[in-house]
């Protein structure tokens, strides 16, 4: 049996919920996972809570709890938030469990079998907010270099030859660069072994809670050298068959556990008890809350809920609930801080929600199947692909893969989102409109290259993005792309397949509804609508100084989409582009045009009109049109093209 490709999360500690920050590196490590899986390799991923420590027993007491009652809790809100977020973890480990205790235990004995562990007596500091040991030279004013007091503790305990690992440690550095990730962790990592490494006390006083230790259960395992062990309990081990999963691939993880314990301690237990090192050990840095230098943090109290932001987000855009889920995975997959940290805020989302999905995905998938049913009847045509698009098919691939080799998520959303945005400036390049009013018959092979594209993005984005994927498949008529070598393949989009008409998947977050603004919005349109003025009567406007007609925004847009509106003999809905941005207007040329015949053209648009409202549709801005001798309306157009958003004077 092949072994598995295993990769983990850390082991979240159960101190209390969990936030955005403890969602990231799950997400992220779902996003490698669903990758892997869609290059045909049989997947293991573990993730669980680490519910033994000093910490965990006193934050249940003061929570009025059993300890076992406070971790059965914390633990379920765990796996409640990790599910929700699409996360389709194989294994959820609890340090709690039989199965754990048992492979601790053993791992114990081995290191004692082999001379690694010795009794002495522990002096020392003791920080219980951390569970770590801190030295009196590393005290900042009586607390620990985190901020956190300490207590004193005089205990006989049991200690790790930590100290005789340095030299191993850093030869299995040097040969092989990729096993700590990434380079500027691993040579922080390296000057830290350098310093001189010192046995570690490994064993507390038994308070009632924890492992005890194997012939010693007046001990037990001190939280960090029982929770590392979980990795390895995970695949059965000491067991058989524990060799079909184990070594971790990739262990993932934030950068405040990995110098000390995820790159040093680790694999040093793991070279004393004579078992495999992981391949790769990574740790990517910190969301950080409003300002750079501040982490976001549970003690800090400015953490950001993961559902809650979802619920945020579905309620200010009117989206499915799975597709709100999907833009809060996106925008972690987009914003991982894999080297420095980032700023993660709740209008950070926002712009990266209408920036990314809303105007250059969603436009992208609404203007192709508008145009494929415009002009090719709404079917795939049998037109070979343009050479310019299968390079950037191929280009946005190959950069995505050598991303997720070296675990740059964020590189590979990148990746990704370069051929959504070469396919809108193809589309804009291309142009099918006046391909098909020309009747050119390169038509057949632009319209399917657009068509491609969508496909080929739709494989890409899917492990970010699992249900959005699933819905942009459902649009083009396709089964979803479970075979990453698939991609780009134009046998994955056979001519003739029916597709479905576009329905937007994202729609897009109004500012001026969001957050506070959303309740006000809410009220006015609950309100009764105010009764109609008598129309007053025509007078011809005075004159103005240029300064007023400069303040009057005029932009060149191109018409995405055009729909009438209904119970309306004059008014068409109209969806529109200036330049990155797409808007919604509403406009009464109904009776001078077809909707249909409007999609892709260019208008001019005054763009900083106020939004209003028309029978109960909101239009942000207005189309510049003549009176037509017969009181019809005549589009004002560019006399050739510009691109969107290009301002007119």
């Amino acid at each position: 049996m092949p072994k598995r490709y295993f990769l983990t999360t850390p082991s979240y500690y159960v101190n209390s919920v969990p936030h955005i920050g403890t969602t990231l590196t799950t997400v992220i490590c779902d996003v490698c996972a669903r990758y892997r899986k869609m290059r045909g390799e049989e997947v293991f991923f573990l993730t669980g809570t680490d519910e033994n420590g000093t910490k965990v027993m006193e934050a249940a007491e003061a929570n009025g709890e059993k300890p076992q009652e406070f971790v059965d809790r914390i633990s379920g809100e765990f796996q409640k938030v990790f599910r929700a977020m699409h996360v389709e973890y194989d294994d959820f480990l609890r340090t709690s469990e039989p199965r754990h205790r048992k492979a601790v235990q053993r791992f114990f004995e081995i290191l004692r079998e082999k001379d690694q562990v010795y009794l002495d007596q522990y002096q020392g500091w003791y920080d219980v907010s951390s569970e770590t040991f801190v030295k009196e030279a590393d005290l900042v004013d009586g607390k620990s270099p985190d901020g956190n007091e300490v207590r004193w503790v005089e205990e006989e305990n049991w200690f790790f030859r930590l100290s005789g690992f340095g030299e191993a440690l850093l030869a299995r550095i040097e040969a092989d660069p990729t096993f700590l990730l990434p380079a500027t962790r691993r040579n922080e990592v390296v000057s830290f072994i350098q310093q001189g490494l010192r046995d570690i006390c490994i064993t507390r006083a038994n308070p009632g809670w924890g492992i005890p230790v194997p012939g010693d259960e007046g001990k037990v395992v001190y939280v960090w050298f029982d929770a590392l062990i979980n990795y390895l309990s995970a695949t059965g081990w000491p067991d058989e068959g524990w060799e079909s999963i184990w070594p971790a691939d990739v262990h993932w993880m934030a950068k405040e556990i990995f110098t000390r314990f995820h790159a040093t301690l680790w694999p040093a237990m793991l070279m004393a008890a004579d078992l495999p090192l992981p391949k790769h050990v990574v740790a990517h840095g910190w969301f950080t809350f409003g300002t750079a230098e501040e982490k976001m943090s549970k003690s800090k109290g400015n953490v950001i809920a993961p559902l809650e932001l979802v619920a945020e987000i579905e309620k200010k855009t009117g989206c499915k609930p799975a597709v709100a889920v999907d833009a809060v995975r996106y925008s972690l997959a987009a914003l991982l801080p894999y080297e420095g940290d980032t700023n993660y805020t709740r209008d950070e989302v926002d712009r990266r929600y209408n920036a990314d999905l809303a105007n250059d995905l969603g436009n992208a998938l609404n203007r192709s199947l508008s145009m494929a049913h415009k002009f090719v009847n709404g079917q795939v045509p049998d037109g070979e692909c343009e050479a310019e698009a299968l390079a950037a098919i191929a280009q946005a691939k190959s950069e995505f893969e050598s991303a997720m080799e070296e675990f740059r998520v964020n590189a590979a959303v990148e990746a990704a989102w370069g051929l959504v945005r070469f396919l809108n400036k193809y589309i804009d390049t291309r142009a099918p409109w006046v391909l098909a009013k020309n009747g050119d018959p390169a038509l057949a092979s632009v319209m399917r290259s657009m068509l491609l594209c969508l496909r080929a993005s739709e494989g890409m984005v899917r492990p970010i993005m699992p249900f959005a994927a699933d819905e942009i498949a459902r649009q083009l008529g396709v089964p979803p792309t479970k075979d990453w070598d698939a991609i780009g393949k134009e046998s994955k989009l056979p001519g003739g397949g029916e597709l479905s008409p576009p329905e937007p998947i994202f729609p897009r977050i109004d500012p001026k509804t969001a957050s506070v603004g959303q309740a006000v919005a809410e009220a006015a349109a609950a309100a009764p609508a105010p009764s109609k003025a008598p129309k007053p009567k025509f007078e011809p406007p005075a004159e103005i100084e240029i300064g007023d007609f400069m303040k009057v925004k005029l932009q060149v847009a191109r018409i995405l989409e055009a729909e009438a509106v209904e119970g309306s003999e004059k008014l068409v809905k109209m969806q529109v582009l200036v330049g990155d941005e797409q808007r919604q207007i509403i406009a009464g040329i109904r009776k001078s045009y077809d909707p249909p015949d409007l999609v892709g053209r260019q208008v001019i648009v005054v763009a900083n009109l106020k939004p209003a409202k028309l029978m109960g549709l909101e239009s942000q801005g207005m189309v510049l049109a003549a009176d037509g001798p017969d009181g019809g309306a005549i589009l004002l157009t560019p006399e050739q093209e510009a691109p969107e958003g290009t301002s007119v004077h």
